[in-house]
């Protein structure tokens, strides 16, 4: 009778668990197993045992959640005493953290945190599509951008864009394509604007960098949403065709990636403009690292904008706002450039001391005093998820799509080095690489298209693009060597080599955003019930708080004894009791994509209610959780992807080898927060919840990597399907021309290059410089003369393929940005 109650207990507990059943039906169940245990066999006989006493225990928990059932009892014995110790230990929420949690929107992100993703929330989000006027600009305008393109000149002879390109950027469009078409822009969507810079970026970084800002936080987007429609008509238009080249001032001496502590202030008070006694603002900054700065005619500025006269509200500290001042205006002083990692866009610091502006100078005017940070963060959310991965993408395909090439027609040990192993590895890393990103880059732009404002997704995509960007492009110039590191003007990797720290950190440095940002705004936004419960404990009115906090806990404990029960049952059956949306061969895949985000659910819940505030601290765990909860959503847009584009056969090997890592990453990354967490009992009770068997994973094995390595290596469909997107040359007097043109002809030459290795093998004919080989192999019959043809092609695309540069001397003498050292207590930039 024992084990069977226990068992009957243990069921119950599970199928309530799995049902988030409500309260009642919890009483009802704890009162009817109580009923069982009074229940026995006498030694004489069936009977009832009547023990009085047994009967009050054995009822009393039903009894008690009968009690809870009813609201106001609830409240009074449970919800009060737990919402006042919530209350007393939990951090004020700050206004700008406040305004950094209300500007994004959460979406596939929060069906990852809840444990049971919807799937159609995932596979409706709708495929990667452009107008056929978005299509014809990159077909067109950007085709031509590129070809204009020469990125040696840019970043060593110049330092800067040359006229023709500023021109054409100007003239085409470029530089206003958010801007509505109703102000003379583009009004191209956010996928469009991603493929756009994408292109450009595989052909100059500092180019890309150069559209890029003015289309993401920047002058134009703020005032596209939030502008006065004086400003709006003043500017967007001007903006548009490039009669105004902005640029946004955020970052300053004490405030990198905590913006919000800037110490750029403004006053409100009345000054004399334009012969007039005006109000205004007086403005005072001191910023750096602004990109475009150098030659912007209109600057937006961010800064603390103070009241003490109330002349605009009772509030005396108003908050962050922000303003639009022309570069030319009295005061505004616009410092020498910066040089980051010798790229060649425009960047630099900007400076006021007591600047008076009108109040018509701030954004959306005085109505939108105070707002700035809410403003940023919602511009934000959006420009993040475009701009950056764009660019990160981009690199590593290009990374992958020159490797390739160079893999395949650089022989080393009569061999091509791409069926080497050791150079297979890390070209199947930029397969699987160039794959994943892509479907992520897609993904979240379709998201913002379909007007989400990502913001925890738009953060973990940047730092994981932008990382893999770092390692892929590390692994092209391994793959490439001397060819990759001699710089000039036939070098088309260094200049992304060089300017990948650029990526990693600016819109937040990586090392900031994975640890203290992703997770932790993460769980505060997109947790089903987390957010709810602290605004409720935050709540001045102490009845109405306690009401809704009862509701949110409510949901909460429901929520946390699925996550216990729904994990530890995916982890026992190895995700086979998980759902998915398909019955095809990706079925497995998404199954365990559904066992993991149980599992994240879990201990993502469990690690923000013991940690709480000190989640901040805890960075190291944090940025864990962060990778798992990236992982989990590279995988739901390779998925997506697969089924996009109509499940291909050719690139199932891919999507099996990318989730066996994403699967394999997450266990390791689970397996670290387990083994680090503070607290023994929740630890060990966390991982026999997730890994009850132990860990299993592993990831794609040393065949399948080859396989993918040995596939890219050919021209055709399956190497263009993973490099969408780029600018590709066939012209042999091209940078990156010249190793598509020889692939091509090295592959047409495949037969007849066999031929003649294995007749030098078997020492027919033997390389020399001092004699013509091709021809030695026609005069022994090893070769036709058709074929020496063929094979001479080839060579001589070889030859300029690996051709690398040198220089006279003084080709390479100190340019013009050369100037004194500045000493270290000179205030001058």
């Amino acid at each position: 009778m024992t084990l069977a109650l226990i068992v009957i207990g243990i069921v119950g507990f599970a199928v309530l668990s799995m049902r988030r059943a409500p309260l009642w039906q919890w009483a009802v169940a704890a009162a009817l197993l109580g009923v069982l245990s009074r229940f026995g066999v006498d030694a004489q006989g069936l009977g009832i045992h009547v023990d009085a006493w047994g009967w009050i225990v054995a009822l009393l928990p039903g009894a008690i959640l009968a009690l809870l059932v009813i609201p106001p009892v609830r409240r009074l014995l449970l919800a009060a005493p737990v919402y006042d110790a919530v209350r007393a230990i939990l951090p004020r929420v700050s206004r700008t953290e406040q305004e950094a949690l209300d500007a994004g929107t959460v979406g596939w992100d929060a069906e990852l945190f809840s444990g049971r993703p919807r799937w159609d929330r995932l596979l409706t989000v709708r495929k990667p599509t452009l107008t056929p006027e978005e299509q014809a600009f990159l077909d067109g305008p950007v085709e031509k951008l590129c070809a204009m393109i020469d990125d040696w000149d840019i970043r060593h002879n110049r330092a800067d864009l040359p006229p023709a390109v500023w021109s054409f950027l100007k003239e085409a469009g470029f530089l206003g394509m958010l801007i509505g078409k109703e102000h003379g822009g583009l009004g191209f969507s956010a996928q469009a604007q991603s493929m756009v810079v994408s292109k450009i970026a595989s052909r100059s970084v500092s180019v890309a960098i150069t559209v890029m800002v003015p289309n993401s936080l920047g002058p134009g987007e703020l005032l596209e949403k939030y502008g006065t429609p004086a400003q709006k008509q003043k500017y967007l238009t001007r903006l548009a065709r490039g009669q105004e080249i902005p640029c946004f001032a955020l970052t300053g001496p004490h405030a990198g990636s905590d913006a919000a502590s800037m110490r750029d202030v403004g006053v409100v008070t009345y000054d004399m403009y334009e012969g007039k006694k005006t109000l205004g603002v007086k403005l005072s900054w001191d910023k750096r690292y602004i990109t475009l700065a150098p030659v912007a005619t209109l600057l937006g500025l961010a800064f603390h904008l103070h009241d003490p006269e109330h002349l605009l509200g009772e509030r005396e500290h108003v908050g962050i706002t922000l303003a639009l001042v022309p570069a030319g205006f009295k005061g505004v002083e616009i410092g020498r450039r910066h040089y980051p990692a010798r790229a060649a866009f425009m960047n630099g610091p900007t400076r006021g001391r007591n600047v008076f502006i009108p109040i018509d100078f701030l954004i959306g005017g005085a109505d939108c005093a105070g707002q700035g940070w809410r403003m940023l963060m919602e511009c934000l959310s959006t420009g993040r998820a475009i701009s950056l991965p764009a660019i990160g993408t981009t690199s590593i395909k290009q990374a992958l799509r020159t490797s390739s090439a160079y893999a395949r027609i650089r022989r080393q040990f009569g061999i091509p080095v791409g069926l080497m192993e050791g150079v297979a590895a890390p070209l199947s890393r930029m397969v699987k690489s160039a794959y994943a990103f892509e479907a992520a880059r897609a993904l979240t732009a379709s998201m913002v298209d379909e007007g989400q404002r990502p913001a925890v997704i738009s953060a973990l995509l940047k730092y994981r693009t932008t990382e893999a960007m770092r390692e892929r492009i590390n692994d092209a110039m391994d793959i490439q060597g001397g060819r990759a590191v001699q710089d000039g003007p036939g070098n088309y990797l260094f200049s992304g080599y060089s300017n990948t720290p650029v990526a990693i950190t600016v819109e937040g440095a990586n090392i900031l955003t994975r640890t203290l940002i992703t997770f932790a705004q993460g769980a505060l936004r997109a947790h089903p019930y987390l957010y709810a419960e602290i605004e409720a404990a935050q709540s001045p009115d102490r009845k109405a708080g306690i009401g809704a906090f009862d509701a949110a806990f409510g949901g909460h404990v429901s929520y946390m004894l699925r996550n216990i029960v729904g994990s530890f049952l995916h982890a026992v059956s190895f995700g086979a009791l998980a759902s998915s949306p398909v019955e095809h061969e990706m079925a497995r895949w998404y199954r365990q994509l559904a066992r993991y985000a149980q599992s994240f659910a879990l201990v993502g819940d469990w690690t923000v209610a013991f940690l709480g505030g000190d989640l901040k601290r805890k960075q190291m765990l944090s940025g864990r959780m962060a990778d798992i909860l990236s992982d989990l959503y590279l995988l739901s847009a390779v998925l997506k992807r697969y089924e996009d584009d109509g499940r291909l056969e050719e690139d199932r090997p891919i999507v099996d080898a990318v989730a066996r890592d994403c699967i394999h990453a997450l266990e390791q990354s689970f397996a670290a927060v387990f083994a680090n967490f503070p607290n023994a009992v929740l630890r060990n009770l966390m991982r026999v919840l997730v890994f009850p068997l132990g860990r299993h994973a592993r990831p794609s094995s040393d065949r399948e990597s080859y396989r993918l390595a040995r596939a890219v290596l050919r021209p055709g469909t399956f190497r263009d399907r993973l490099t969408p997107g780029l600018y590709v040359s066939m012209d042999p007097k091209d940078v990156t021309g010249v190793l598509e043109d020889a692939l091509v002809k090295v592959t047409r030459a495949e037969e007849v290059e066999t031929k003649f290795v294995r007749a030098v093998k078997k020492g027919v004919i033997e390389r020399r410089l001092d004699r013509d080989a091709i021809t030695d192999a026609v005069e022994a019959g090893v070769l036709t003369e058709a074929e020496a043809a063929t094979l001479r092609l080839a060579d001589q695309a070889t030859d300029r393929a690996i051709r690398v540069d040198d220089f006279e001397a003084d080709e390479l003498s100190p340019r013009q940005l050369a100037r004194e050292p500045r000493a270290l207590g000179d205030a001058a930039e």
